[in-house]
């Protein structure tokens, strides 16, 4: 992995219109006429429709509050303050993943699964070449680091990107983090990345947030190990010895960079993680 960036090289998308084809589009059109025809009655549905329509804004008004407020709850337990322009990207973002779209898991190849006693000890997977955003986020304490990059992903995943449309969540979320020699301190300094969906890895949309970067990470290794619970500068520490120990026979891999997998929500008391460590090329 290259300190600059946060690739991961083990080195230390929208709905659109479509067009009518190669005729001309059509649309359909209302003359004067048909303006002037309209009757009393047909103008009173149309008021009725209004109101209904004003009332689903009312509803969906009301469903933001409620879920910012949930999030804002949430994150003031790891000393996050969620800002109110979040609350359209929170409600894109549960509505989309409740709705038309699924969470698309990021590709990969299983190489080899260790085993101890019926529990996996370890995965070997191959990733392929691919398209990341990513932003590099420094607060005092790591939780804030992944809270405040994730939300700034989240604001390039709904809407604020060249292509004006939501891009569709994946899953991980990484986070890129390093060390010391010791293993035994975190860096400030903590990068979280968000896999292109499979739509939009052949032209990226370009992020609205000039501190967002579009990177192709190149085709890797990885070893990786699931643990669950609240990650923060301990958990962590603890989890990269865990899985040093685990692969002390192999020495293919990088020592003082490392990833964070996390497949919920950064707010969630009880997420679902994996610690990475980079096989070298």
């Amino acid at each position: 992995m290259e300190r600059s960036n946060c690739r991961m090289n083990g080195g230390g998308g929208l709905d659109g219109i479509g067009s009518a084809g190669d005729g001309e589009s059509t649309y359909g059109r209302i003359t004067l006429e048909d303006l002037e025809s309209f009757t009393e009655d047909q103008q009173s549905d149309s008021d009725t429709g209004s109101m209904e329509e004003e009332g689903q804004m009312m509803e969906d008004d009301e469903q933001q509050d409620r879920l910012l407020r949930y999030w804002q709850d949430a994150a003031r337990g790891h000393q996050v303050e969620v800002p109110r322009d979040m609350a359209e990207p929170i409600h894109q973002l549960t509505s989309n993943d409740e709705g038309r779209h699924s969470r698309e898991h990021v590709p990969f190849t299983l190489i080899t699964r260790k085993e101890k006693c019926g529990d996996v000890l370890y995965e070997k997977r191959h990733y392929e070449k691919a398209y990341w955003a990513c932003i590099t986020v420094r607060q005092d304490t790591y939780e804030q680091s992944i809270c405040y990059g994730f939300m700034r992903l989240m604001k390039y995943i709904c809407q604020q990107n060249s292509s004006g449309g939501y891009l569709g969540l994946t899953i991980p979320i990484l986070t890129i983090i390093r060390t010391d020699e010791s293993r035994s301190i975190l860096s400030r300094d903590v990068t979280v990345a968000y896999f292109l969906s499979t739509e939009h890895q052949a032209q990226p949309p370009l992020p609205s947030d000039t501190d967002i970067r579009l990177e192709e990470w190149p085709a890797t290794n990885v070893y990786t190990r699931a643990f669950a619970g609240a990650t923060n500068e301990v958990t962590i520490i603890n989890q990269i010895n865990i899985m040093a120990e685990v692969l002390d026979s192999l020495a293919g891999h990088v020592n003082d960079s490392f990833i964070v997998a996390g497949y919920t929500n950064p707010a969630a008391a009880n997420r679902q993680n994996e610690i990475w460590f980079l096989e070298r090329p």
